[in-house]
């Protein structure tokens, strides 16, 4: 059976999702996408083989599969209207997700389902199965370059200044509650990795604003009964933004996949 896909954003998620969609993939097709610019979207979409329609917000709600890619204030009504027609809403922007639980209960409501996609991080399904028993500490430590993390809100709202920076300067500690609110367009995985684990209270976050990195770097330490681990992922930044890796749009498309494909490997 093929599911039908509508898409949120055509930025640095969103376009190239579209394009390997439109490319080919098994059991999936794109209808329709939605932009606050129609005619730039129409014209991203020049080159595509089966041109999905632009539309508007409430209108994603015909495909089967609602992918939102798209600037965190326009994320509930994405989310709303994937979730009162009982879609299955991936949604890119997790930080928006977690002080919007109330979505969930509604999901469990209507039939929907909220399904996070891995992102830039990597190691959720060892978290998870390390969060089904007693878990000590979650905590993550991310790097990137100054300009992936220029103009977020928490840097606007303290005074910090990144630009011009000789040595890494640590911006944030907290949770990833906090992280989430005040980094919306940088620490997504830090949202992703709260839900998989042990919340975003309890998740412990630092931000370092570090000139002398290249790439968005990710490092989680897990300390649990059943496990200790520690990973470290390095994502090349998106060209189109600097604040996504390039490996956000390839893991969403790898959780498309696996919504429906017979053989999924990974919980």
């Amino acid at each position: 059976m093929t599911r039908t896909v509508a898409i949120a954003g055509l930025g640095a998620i969103g376009l190239p999702l579209a394009r390997a969609l439109d490319a080919g993939v098994d059991g999936l097709t794109l209808i329709a996408v939605a932009a606050r610019d129609h005619a730039k979207a129409a014209a991203s979409l020049a080159g595509f083989r089966n041109k999905p329609k632009v539309v508007d917000i409430p209108a994603l709600a015909e495909a089967d599969i609602v992918v939102e890619a798209a600037p965190a204030a326009v994320f509930e009504a994405i989310a709303r209207a994937a979730i009162d027609a009982g879609r299955i809403f991936v949604p890119a922007s997790v930080g928006a997700l977690l002080p919007r639980m109330h979505l969930a209960r509604q999901a469990q409501a209507t039939g929907a389902r909220i399904i996070v996609p891995t992102g830039a991080l990597l190691g959720l399904d060892a978290v998870r199965a390390a969060a089904e028993g007693p878990v000590d500490s979650v905590t993550m430590v991310t790097r990137k370059p100054p300009a992936g993390l220029a103009g977020a809100p928490y840097l606007e709202q303290n005074g910090i200044q990144v630009t011009g920076l000789t040595e890494p300067l640590c911006v944030f500690r907290g949770n990833a509650l906090d992280a989430a609110a005040g980094f919306p367009a940088n620490v997504n995985v830090a949202a992703a990795l709260a839900l998989a684990g042990i919340g975003p209270r309890r998740t412990q976050v630092e931000i370092w604003a570090d000139p002398g990195v290249t790439r968005n770097t990710h490092t989680i330490r897990v300390e649990a009964e059943a496990a200790r681990f520690s990973m470290t992922i390095e994502n090349v930044p998106s060209p189109e933004n600097p604040r996504t890796g390039k490996l956000t749009p390839l893991s969403m498309l790898a959780c498309l996949r696996g919504l429906v494909a017979p053989l999924k490997v990974g919980s």
